[in-house]
């Protein structure tokens, strides 16, 4: 029975194969018929040397390249540069102190981090857009001063954010802060010391944040896990009787307007 059921999927397979072979010599024979009824004055190529002026800016096909590139780095630096670290954080803290388990799931809470991510980062995108994208498109400035002049407004962003202590630990092990060159000003401070000293801010603050959350339900536990003592009720899992009153405290006090507002607060000081 293994042989024939084996005989049969490589024979599927084999048709499938054969299949795709067959639609690709039937494109192939489409274009190349297509192709012959077209004079040569239709597919004729100008070749050009830029001059010093188009030498300046980045050709099509590089572009192509670097959006390709940002694309495919998007998500990363959608994390790492933004609020979406604390935010994140701080709701899958608050979930676990519920005693949820998979309630929000995970899709919803990074749908609700991404939505408050684009509302607290709007004030930056739109400076970014007026800055750097509208002049780059209007051919008002170049590509690598557009790039430049992007940058700074999330660099603007994470120092703010970003503990004066963090800063140091990274600048002291990249040993940019030296006696000879001391860092002046945040100029001095490259953006790959200044990344990963803002993430380990996000995760401190984002950990402060979830210790607060913690409290009130951990005293909940303790009240009901020693009111089961005192009944003899030991075999009974405390979390089985404490998370609808968890889950009753957090409605009753409005506890996603308090978390949620009070997070989304933390970034305007």
């Amino acid at each position: 029975m293994k042989k024939k059921k084996n005989n049969k999927k490589r024979y599927i397979v084999a048709i499938a194969i054969y299949i795709m072979v067959i639609i690709s010599i039937a494109a192939f024979t489409g274009v190349k018929a297509y192709a012959s009824e077209r004079t040569n004055d239709d597919y004729s190529v100008t070749l050009s040397v830029p001059d010093n002026d188009e030498s300046n800016s980045l050709s099509s096909t590089l572009r192509i390249l670097l959006i390709l590139t940002v694309i495919s780095l998007a998500p990363a630096i959608l994390v790492l540069v933004t609020c979406f670290t604390r935010i994140v954080v701080v709701l899958h803290f608050l979930r676990s102190a519920l005693g949820t388990q998979t309630t929000p799931p995970n899709q919803v809470l990074i749908g609700l981090t991404l939505f408050l991510t684009v509302f607290i980062m709007t004030p930056v995108f739109t400076k970014i857009n007026e800055t750097a994208i509208v002049p780059a498109q209007e051919g008002k400035i170049k590509t690598e001063e557009a790039i430049e002049l992007a940058i700074e407004p999330l660099r603007d962003f994470m120092f703010e954010q970003t503990r004066t202590k963090d800063l140091a630990l990274f600048t002291e092990i990249a040993g940019i802060d030296t006696e000879e060159n001391p860092i002046e000003t945040r100029e001095d401070i490259p953006t790959s010391v200044l990344i990963p000293a803002f993430v380990i801010s996000e995760l401190r603050t984002a950990f402060i944040i979830g210790f607060v959350i913690y409290i009130p339900f951990i005293i909940i536990d303790m009240v009901v896990a020693s009111t089961l003592m005192s009944m003899g009720m030991m075999m009974l899992p405390p979390t089985t009787i404490s998370m609808p009153f968890k889950i009753l405290l957090f409605v009753l006090a409005d506890g996603w307007n308090l978390v949620i507002g009070n997070l989304v607060r933390t970034f305007y000081k």
